[in-house]
């Protein structure tokens, strides 16, 4: 699949600069997107409760969106071979979706455009700001921000 078919079936769009034709590889291991990194689940600790799994709808999952409501990283799936989870519990407190599919997936993002993904079980972790000064933050419940004492600090765009 290229960037434009992945963009068309999305209902998605991309920067102009990101080239339309351009296979998108699926990759069976460890790979990032932006401010997101892609782990296999069994390289973690997670941990993921047994209810709340949801199929990816056709129009995508949105897994996180930057502060200012924009750049979200989204996971596109065909009907019927991935679902994904967002209530997951890691040991880093980076952890935001947990998915799982039986045939390739992609996450797509209006900058970096999109990655594949490979069958099997996997963690969507979200980049680890810290402040210059101050002690590093926690994530608050549910969110795309951390906490630091009063104030947040974007952890995905």
């Amino acid at each position: 699949m290229n960037l434009a078919q992945l963009l068309d079936r999305s209902g998605m769009d991309a920067v102009d600069h990101l080239e339309r034709q351009l296979t998108i590889p699926v990759i069976d291991g460890l790979q990032g997107q932006g401010d997101l990194v892609v782990i296999p689940l069994d390289m973690t600790t997670a941990q993921v409760r047994a209810a709340g799994w949801r199929a990816v709808p056709p129009s995508g999952a949105e897994l996180v969106r930057g502060a200012a409501g924009n750049n979200p990283h989204t996971l596109v799936a065909d009907p019927d071979i991935c679902r994904y989870h967002q209530n997951v519990h890691d040991a880093a407190g980076l952890g935001i979706a947990v998915f799982e599919n039986s045939a390739p997936v992609y996450l797509v993002h209006p900058e970096h455009g999109g990655t594949g993904v490979a069958p099997g079980r996997w963690l969507v972790r979200r980049q680890r700001e810290r402040r210059t000064s101050g002690r590093v933050g926690y994530p608050l419940l549910g969110s795309t921000t951390w906490y630091h004492g009063g104030s947040t600090a974007l952890v995905a765009d």
